[in-house]
Protein backbone atom coordinates (compact mmCIF):
# COMPACT_ATOMS: atom_id res chain seq x y z
CA UNK A 1 0.00 0.00 0.00
CA UNK A 2 1.28 3.46 -0.93
CA UNK A 3 1.54 5.81 2.07
CA UNK A 4 -0.89 8.71 2.10
CA UNK A 5 0.53 12.17 1.54
CA UNK A 6 1.38 14.74 -1.11
CA UNK A 7 3.88 12.49 -2.90
CA UNK A 8 1.36 9.67 -3.30
CA UNK A 9 -1.22 12.10 -4.67
CA UNK A 10 1.37 13.42 -7.14
CA UNK A 11 2.18 9.85 -8.15
CA UNK A 12 -1.49 9.02 -8.79
CA UNK A 13 -1.88 12.12 -10.97
CA UNK A 14 1.29 11.31 -12.94
CA UNK A 15 -0.05 7.78 -13.54
CA UNK A 16 -3.35 9.23 -14.80
CA UNK A 17 -1.52 11.60 -17.14
CA UNK A 18 0.70 8.77 -18.36
CA UNK A 19 -2.36 6.80 -19.48
CA UNK A 20 -3.57 9.83 -21.48
CA UNK A 21 -0.19 10.83 -22.97
CA UNK A 22 0.28 10.06 -26.65
CA UNK A 23 3.55 11.82 -27.50
CA UNK A 24 6.80 9.97 -26.82
CA UNK A 25 8.60 12.93 -25.24
CA UNK A 26 5.71 13.62 -22.87
CA UNK A 27 5.50 9.93 -21.95
CA UNK A 28 9.28 9.83 -21.29
CA UNK A 29 9.05 12.83 -18.95
CA UNK A 30 6.09 11.31 -17.11
CA UNK A 31 7.80 7.92 -16.78
CA UNK A 32 10.90 9.61 -15.32
CA UNK A 33 8.76 11.60 -12.86
CA UNK A 34 6.79 8.47 -11.91
CA UNK A 35 10.04 6.63 -11.17
CA UNK A 36 11.37 9.56 -9.12
CA UNK A 37 8.17 9.77 -7.03
CA UNK A 38 8.13 6.00 -6.45
CA UNK A 39 11.72 6.17 -5.14
CA UNK A 40 10.88 9.10 -2.86
CA UNK A 41 7.88 7.24 -1.43
CA UNK A 42 9.89 4.04 -1.00
CA UNK A 43 12.71 5.86 0.82
CA UNK A 44 10.66 8.08 3.12
CA UNK A 45 10.85 7.07 6.78
CA UNK A 46 7.91 5.06 8.02
CA UNK A 47 5.47 7.13 10.06
CA UNK A 48 5.61 6.50 13.78
CA UNK A 49 2.51 5.18 15.53
CA UNK A 50 0.43 7.92 17.15
CA UNK A 51 1.15 6.73 20.69
CA UNK A 52 4.93 6.87 20.07
CA UNK A 53 4.66 10.40 18.66
CA UNK A 54 2.59 11.51 21.66
CA UNK A 55 5.07 9.93 24.08
CA UNK A 56 7.98 11.68 22.35
CA UNK A 57 6.17 15.01 22.52
CA UNK A 58 5.54 14.58 26.23
CA UNK A 59 9.21 13.78 26.91
CA UNK A 60 10.43 16.78 24.94
CA UNK A 61 10.70 19.82 27.16
CA UNK A 62 10.69 23.38 25.81
CA UNK A 63 10.41 24.00 22.11
CA UNK A 64 12.10 22.56 19.03
CA UNK A 65 14.63 24.43 16.90
CA UNK A 66 15.36 23.36 13.33
CA UNK A 67 19.11 23.15 12.67
CA UNK A 68 19.97 25.09 9.52
CA UNK A 69 23.68 25.80 9.99
CA UNK A 70 26.12 22.98 9.45
CA UNK A 71 29.45 22.18 7.83
CA UNK A 72 29.99 19.57 5.15
CA UNK A 73 33.14 17.62 4.27
CA UNK A 74 33.65 14.62 2.04
CA UNK A 75 36.29 12.22 0.86
CA UNK A 76 36.22 9.02 -1.17
CA UNK A 77 35.22 7.03 1.93
CA UNK A 78 33.14 9.41 4.05
CA UNK A 79 30.69 12.27 4.02
CA UNK A 80 30.73 14.28 7.23
CA UNK A 81 28.25 16.82 8.51
CA UNK A 82 29.39 19.05 11.38
CA UNK A 83 26.77 20.65 13.63
CA UNK A 84 27.78 23.12 16.35
CA UNK A 85 25.77 22.68 19.55
CA UNK A 86 27.38 24.05 22.70
CA UNK A 87 27.02 21.67 25.63
CA UNK A 88 25.95 18.66 23.57
CA UNK A 89 28.74 16.54 25.10
CA UNK A 90 27.11 16.87 28.54
CA UNK A 91 23.84 15.24 27.43
CA UNK A 92 23.06 11.58 28.13
CA UNK A 93 23.59 9.45 25.01
CA UNK A 94 19.85 8.72 24.71
CA UNK A 95 19.18 12.46 24.22
CA UNK A 96 21.00 12.41 20.88
CA UNK A 97 19.02 10.25 18.47
CA UNK A 98 19.89 9.64 14.83
CA UNK A 99 17.93 7.54 12.37
CA UNK A 100 19.65 6.66 9.08
CA UNK A 101 17.95 5.22 6.01
CA UNK A 102 19.49 4.51 2.63
CA UNK A 103 18.62 8.01 1.38
CA UNK A 104 17.91 10.09 4.49
CA UNK A 105 18.69 10.81 8.10
CA UNK A 106 16.87 12.37 11.04
CA UNK A 107 18.61 13.92 14.01
CA UNK A 108 16.92 14.82 17.30
CA UNK A 109 18.80 16.35 20.23
CA UNK A 110 16.53 16.47 23.26
CA UNK A 111 16.63 18.93 26.12
CA UNK A 112 19.83 20.83 25.39
CA UNK A 113 19.64 23.98 27.51
CA UNK A 114 15.85 23.74 27.57
CA UNK A 115 15.48 23.33 23.80
CA UNK A 116 15.23 20.45 21.36
CA UNK A 117 17.11 20.51 18.07
CA UNK A 118 16.16 18.70 14.92
CA UNK A 119 17.62 18.21 11.46
CA UNK A 120 16.28 16.10 8.61
CA UNK A 121 17.85 15.33 5.25
CA UNK A 122 15.53 13.52 2.84
CA UNK A 123 16.25 12.31 -0.67
CA UNK A 124 20.05 12.22 -0.50
CA UNK A 125 21.62 12.28 -3.96
CA UNK A 126 22.99 8.73 -3.64
CA UNK A 127 22.39 5.84 -1.24
CA UNK A 128 24.42 5.58 1.97
CA UNK A 129 25.37 2.57 4.06
CA UNK A 130 22.99 2.57 7.03
CA UNK A 131 25.21 0.18 8.99
CA UNK A 132 28.35 2.18 8.16
CA UNK A 133 26.85 5.52 9.19
CA UNK A 134 27.29 6.91 12.68
CA UNK A 135 27.30 9.96 14.91
CA UNK A 136 30.00 11.28 17.19
CA UNK A 137 29.62 13.84 19.94
CA UNK A 138 32.56 16.03 20.96
CA UNK A 139 33.11 19.11 23.12
CA UNK A 140 31.03 21.56 21.12
CA UNK A 141 29.69 19.78 18.10
CA UNK A 142 27.94 16.76 16.75
CA UNK A 143 29.34 14.93 13.74
CA UNK A 144 27.30 12.74 11.37
CA UNK A 145 29.39 10.34 9.29
CA UNK A 146 28.00 8.60 6.21
CA UNK A 147 29.63 5.87 4.20
CA UNK A 148 28.40 6.18 0.63
CA UNK A 149 27.54 3.05 -1.29
CA UNK A 150 28.75 4.78 -4.46
CA UNK A 151 30.91 7.80 -5.28
CA UNK A 152 29.34 11.07 -4.09
CA UNK A 153 29.80 14.45 -5.66
CA UNK A 154 28.31 17.54 -4.09
CA UNK A 155 28.80 20.05 -6.87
Amino acid sequence: KVPEGPRSRHLEEVKELLVKATRKRVRDVLVAEKHKLELEIKNQPLPKPKDVVEEEKSTLGGYTVKINNYGWDQSDKFIKIYISLNGVQKLPAENVQVNFTERSFDLLVKNLNGKNYTMTFNNLLKPISVEGSSRKVSASHLLQIFRPLTQYCVC
